[in-house]
């Protein structure tokens, strides 16, 4: 039909939000203090699915980076990047402004990039605490892939931190350590 309107891919994929929605979980969300004024409810398994369907698209994931209004584009945008040629790392741990955005960029894109330890270090010697908080998170990542020696490193120059994310979060890795 030529009156149909071709939408736009970021016009699908918030059509697909939309659809998937989940007001009760996006109105729990709110009550937590999420700073986001658009919160759709998604899961991270609804949020795979929606990445595997529009991903890995580099273009789409900036725009949903730079959305920083809606929880859910902050959150898939790091899904869509591959690793490969990547190179604002600590940019955008920087500009995460929640522990839920961070551990989702630290676990689908920045640990998979060759320079997360120094990322991570650099992050460790942030002013701002939830960059902080993404160092640490990112740190953990390094444990798992078998960079013991740089995330203990980090998790130790983190343990007295005055957040208590941060802190309590890097005595848990310390803690974890040990048993690996």
């Amino acid at each position: 039909n030529p009156e149909m309107t071709e939408f736009s891919k970021m016009q699908r994929l918030k059509r697909r939000f939309f659809a998937m929605r989940n007001g009760i979980t996006a109105d729990a969300l709110r009550r937590a203090g999420q700073p986001f004024r658009v919160i759709f409810g998604l899961n991270m398994p609804q949020l795979r699915e929606i990445a595997g369907e529009f991903g890995p698209d580099e273009e789409l994931a900036r725009e949903l980076w730079a959305n920083r209004s809606t929880r859910e584009s902050m959150l898939l945008a790091p899904m869509l990047i591959k690793p490969d040629g990547f190179s604002e790392g600590i940019v955008w741990l920087s500009e995460s402004p929640t522990p839920e955005v961070t551990d989702i960029l630290c676990h689908s894109l920045l640990r998979h990039l060759p320079d997360a330890e120094k990322i991570a270090c650099e992050a460790a010697a942030s002013t701002d605490a939830m960059t902080r908080y993404g160092a640490i998170r990112l740190a953990y990542n390094l444990l798992n892939s078998g960079n013991k020696a740089a995330a203990i490193s980090i998790a130790e120059g983190l343990a007295a931190d005055p957040d208590k994310r941060v802190s309590t979060t890097a005595a848990r890795l310390i803690d974890d350590a040990s048993y690996l």
